[in-house]
């Protein structure tokens, strides 16, 4: 089927000369949501109108490439069009491909090869050499201990009496345990302690949506302890994070406020690394992690049935299963859920409680039956925002003081109340009462006296609940030249309508205030005019570099800006990958004032940097110090590095990409949505005032979408098809993905179906093999598991891992942050 995109207009004013090759934001913007809703669609061509100039042709093109699907060019002069396709592979094609890549074996190879994996597979326990190897089935996991970093720890009242009694000793007598505790009171998330834990009393599964440092993450593991505790129970709170250094730094900071040392109360499990363990109360680990120990409990439980003195069931032992920055929507965690939710109904001793800063409450909560959602508001402090069209103004001007006045007037503001908190009631009360007095009886002074003391937009943009109109608007009708000049210096939004129609212009012209009419055209052709002149460097600027790339450039003058014209306050900076990151160090390290180490100190934070290197980020400089940090989205979230004040954001992601139609996968920078543009600002606004720098303009700001795309949605999902089956041998895999929040399409997980079938993971109708239950035991894509499975086999063990941890676990080296460390590398690798 063909589709015709939209006739486009106007384009007399594209910009030439110069400008050639030069694709405005809006065309961009435009361009990509057609070609992402073609992606999306079941359509397999796509055809745009023939009027196309060649710049739009050539980013379409682009896009397409980097989407893996097809773009052609077809016709002569007017008539030539061009479309996307989403071809399919052909089988024949498919066996061309495998024959040039992979080992074959002769018929009579494979036959012996079928068999000894069918009668002998590799087994997973450690069996001795004396055992036969036909008696595989009988030992099998025997010898293989139980992990018990998630068991209930064994103790009983007077231990726990005797825990809670060194905990509140050290209280008292320790003054940064005393402050501590007095910062952990003040969290907005103290006063609803009484709530979440009586909450679970009578609940199995919580919501809290709490607002980005309301304390949800450190305090609601240590509230349900303190609780169960008190009724002298022991527990097992299993905390999940999405990322390995969140587990790590939220269990190191719980340590820190109860006086602990992590592994002893509280603990973390992550791949390759662990504190803590039966003994510990609290666990912290990855989705990752919680999901393996469900997988492999699920894939055991019939065997264990039926043994004697069979293994303690994981689930029995857990008594709270916290699931944190549920939004992110990873893999792990949308896999997570729906098994959670299907076992909750058989252990009704377990509590599951999911938290998230940015979340759609309402729809997770019907997932959940209709579970409580607990609103938790934030401790964010005011942060003032920047977009690219700001930032090019700001830097346009030669003056440093420039950004010095933008800089003076957003401290200012952000000292003020937050310009995101919500009246109160009684608040809103008082302004519906001052209103009426200036309506109906000229009485100004109350009135007045609300704004003068209260420096909040929030203030100055309120409209009467009954009639609509706003402080502006009376005073406008009012003529009171000088409160209308203050009000619309401090912001307050002429474009404000009453519930009539009327605007502040409006009703100033009503009241014949001529003076008061002037006054608010003047702003409004300000306004306009400083919107055209950022519009014009906006398309300049853009003109000139590539979109698709980090402007260092930008990035290296910004900080100099801002670096001239403040003298503290940490500076985190958001790109997209590695290269990115490495890129912008080395342009800094080489420039000055940066490369001098005794007045600027500039981290990466990454997820392949060492975990010390990760830590160092968390430290204060020394004074006179300035540090820079450049960072992932690792930092978007649960990541507190405490004297943040400026972020630059640039707006991009690493993200996976797949598409199901032609079996492609693509790894590539991607914008990111809503919900992680606030998660970067809020960055700026954990322990002070801050200022945000958007490196992207306000149409693209709107463009994005509420929320990123399910990651299940985005790969391939062989792995989780298995897993599905190792859970329940029985079930459909199509039904139970469908049972996630946003099944995959159903050519995705077709797909997988076929790939498991054909590596012999699969029956033809969905059986699980012996060779599947192998191959889902390991944590890397069954086509690779097969693969270390036939080098046992062929004796060729040694270079068939490395090439399963460079192909499943990217590059198998870690990144070194210092010269020195990447010469090191260098030569490990040669060697």
């Amino acid at each position: 089927m063909v589709n015709k995109g939209p006739k486009k207009k106007g384009r007399g004013n594209q910009q030439q000369g110069n400008n050639q090759g030069f694709l405005t934001e809006a065309s961009r913007i435009r361009i990509g949501k057609i070609i992402e809703d073609f992606r999306a669609s079941d359509e397999q061509v796509y055809t745009f109108e023939p009027d196309l100039l060649k710049e739009e042709r050539a980013a379409i093109h682009v896009m397409c490439r980097k989407m893996g699907m097809t773009s052609k060019s077809s016709g002569k002069g007017v008539n030539r069009c061009l479309s996307l396709l989403k071809n399919k592979k052909k089988q024949n094609d498919t066996k061309k491909e495998e024959s040039a890549i992979s080992l074959h074996f002769s018929e009579e190879s494979k036959t012996v090869l079928q068999a000894l994996f069918m009668n002998y597979p590799p087994d997973t326990g450690e069996v001795s050499e004396d055992v036969p190897r036909n008696c595989h089935k009988v030992v099998d996991n025997a010898n293989r201990k139980q992990d018990t970093c998630f068991f209930r720890p064994s103790i009983c009242n007077d231990e726990i009496k005797k825990k809670m009694g060194m905990l509140a000793l050290k209280m008292n007598e320790n003054p940064k345990l005393r402050k501590t505790a007095e910062d952990r009171a003040k969290l907005p998330i103290a006063s609803y302690m009484n709530a979440i834990t009586s909450c679970l009393e009578t609940h199995q599964v919580v919501l809290i949506a709490g607002e980005t440092g309301c304390g949800k993450t450190t305090q609601v593991p240590q509230y349900i302890l303190d609780h169960m505790w008190s009724k002298a129970e022991a527990c097992k709170v299993v905390c999940t994070q999405p990322r390995r250094i969140s587990a790590i730094s939220v269990a190191e900071r719980i340590s820190y406020e109860r006086g602990d040392t992590v592994g002893d109360t509280v603990g973390y499990k992550i791949r390759f690394e662990s504190k803590g363990g039966k003994n510990s109360s609290v666990m912290f680990c990855t989705n990752g992690v919680l999901l393996r120990v469900l997988i492999d409990r699920g894939a055991n439980a019939s065997e264990k049935a039926t043994k004697k003195g069979t293994a303690k069931d994981i689930l029995l032992e857990i008594t709270h299963i916290i699931v944190d920055e549920i939004h992110e929507r990873d893999r792990f965690s949308d896999m997570l859920l729906p098994i959670i939710r299907d076992l909750l109904p058989a252990y009704p001793h377990l509590r599951l409680i999911l938290m998230s800063a940015t979340i759609d409450a309402e729809r997770f909560s019907k997932y959940f039956s209709g579970c409580p959602i607990i609103q938790v508001p934030g401790l964010t402090y005011p942060v003032k925002i920047y977009y690219l069209e700001d930032v090019l103004s700001i830097l346009r001007s030669d003056d440093h003081n420039h950004l010095a006045t933008h800089n003076h007037l957003a401290t200012a503001s952000l000292n003020s109340m937050e310009e995101a908190s919500s009246l109160s009631e009684e608040y809103k009360a008082a302004l519906d009462e001052s209103i009426n007095l200036a309506v109906y009886s000229d009485e100004l002074e109350p009135l007045l006296e609300l704004i003068s003391t209260e420096n909040n937009h929030k203030v100055y943009n309120y409209q009467h609940s009954l009639m609509g109109v706003s402080p502006l608007m009376v005073l406008a009708a009012k003529g009171r030249v000088g409160d209308v000049c203050m009000m619309l210096s401090f912001g307050a939004d002429y474009s404000l309508t009453d519930n009539n129609g009327r605007s502040a212009l409006d009703r100033a012209r009503e009241e014949n205030q001529l003076h008061i009419c002037e006054i608010i055209k003047n702003h409004m052709e300000k306004d306009m005019s400083k919107s055209a002149l950022e519009g014009d460097l906006l398309n300049n600027y853009l003109a000139s570099i590539n979109p698709e790339l980090i402007d260092t450039v930008l990035i290296e003058r910004l900080l100099k800006k801002i670096c001239a014209d403040s003298s503290e306050g940490a500076i985190l900076i958001f790109l997209p990958g590695w290269d990115d990151i490495h890129q912008t160090r080395e342009r800094l390290l080489t420039s000055e004032p940066f490369r001098d180490s005794s007045k600027f100190i500039i981290h990466s934070l990454h997820s392949m940097i060492p975990t010390l290197e990760q830590k160092k980020v968390f430290k204060h400089p020394p004074k006179g110090v300035r540090k820079i940090v450049l960072s992932t989205n690792i930092a978007e979230t649960a990541v507190t590095i405490e004297d943040v004040v400026y972020v630059i954001d640039s707006g991009r992601m690493k993200e996976k990409s797949y598409d199901p139609y032609s079996n492609v996968s693509t790894l590539h920078a991607s914008w990111i949505s809503k919900a992680s543009a606030r998660q970067r600002e809020g960055r700026a606004g954990r322990c002070q005032p801050g200022i945000c720098y958007h490196l992207y303009s306000k149409i693209r700001a709107a463009s994005m979408p509420d929320y990123q795309v399910p990651e299940i949605n985005r790969m391939p999902i062989e792995e989780l098809c298995l897993q599905v089956k190792l859970l329940d041998p029985d079930c459909r895999v199509v039904e139970f993905l469908q049972k996630t929040l946003d099944p995959p399409v159903f050519e995705t997980v077709r797909n997988a179906i076929i790939v498991l079938q054909d590596i012999g993971a699969l029956t033809e109708d969905e059986q699980l093999t012996e060779l599947g239950k192998k191959l889902g035991a390991l944590p890397v894509h069954p086509s690779t598991s097969k693969m270390l499975l036939f080098a046992i086999l062929m004796n060729c063990l040694d270079p068939a891992l490395t090439l399963a941890c460079a192909a499943d676990y990217r590059e198998p080296f870690l990144l070194p942050a210092t010269p020195d460390g990447r010469r090191k590398q260098l030569q490990r690798k040669l060697s």
